[in-house]
């Protein structure tokens, strides 16, 4: 997988995926970001006890570079379960949205088979007729002097 498919991920993830190649190093790439502002005194420890931002431009700056890859990775996820991507803006909710979330996408398994957005990663995907397995053969169709098949449709990727 390369860094384009990493960064704007489409289909379906798991859990295993969801945690080991987004959350853990973005959650880590913050944490640098924060230690960076701390040496560099870009953060104030006073100002954030009393109530003030954590976030100095280090941080930010990884917070932004890495939003699309988090956003996606979500999206992603949230395929795996069948729920399309307008559930994302339960984080606006305050509180409660940020934690639903999480558990959507790091507790709650996805689904076992082919959903509306491909096919699962290791579920029975070669008894779907829309999904065959890539080492199926090609279906048998008209011969190459009929008429021309179109391409089968991909499945939506924002729901």
């Amino acid at each position: 997988m390369g860094f384009s498919q990493w960064y704007l991920r489409r289909g379906r993830i798991d859990r295993r995926t969801w945690w080991l190649q987004y959350t853990l190093p973005l959650t880590g790439l913050a944490l640098l970001g924060l230690f960076a502002d701390l040496s560099l005194g870009n953060i104030d420890l006073d100002a954030v006890a009393a109530g003030g931002s954590p976030y100095g431009p280090m941080v930010a700056t990884v917070v932004l570079l890495t939003a699309p890859a988090s956003i996606s990775a979500s999206v992603a996820r949230l395929h795996d379960r069948g729920m399309p991507a307008w559930w994302l803006l339960l984080g606006l909710v305050p509180y409660v949205g940020g934690l639903a979330l999480f558990v959507l996408n790091g507790l709650l398994p996805g689904d076992a088979g082919p959903n509306r957005y491909g096919p699962a990663h290791d579920g029975p995907v070669a008894q779907h007729p829309m999904f065959p397995p890539p080492s199926a053969p090609p279906p048998s169709g008209p011969s190459p002097s009929g008429p021309p098949t179109a391409p089968p449709s991909a499945p939506p990727y924002w729901g």
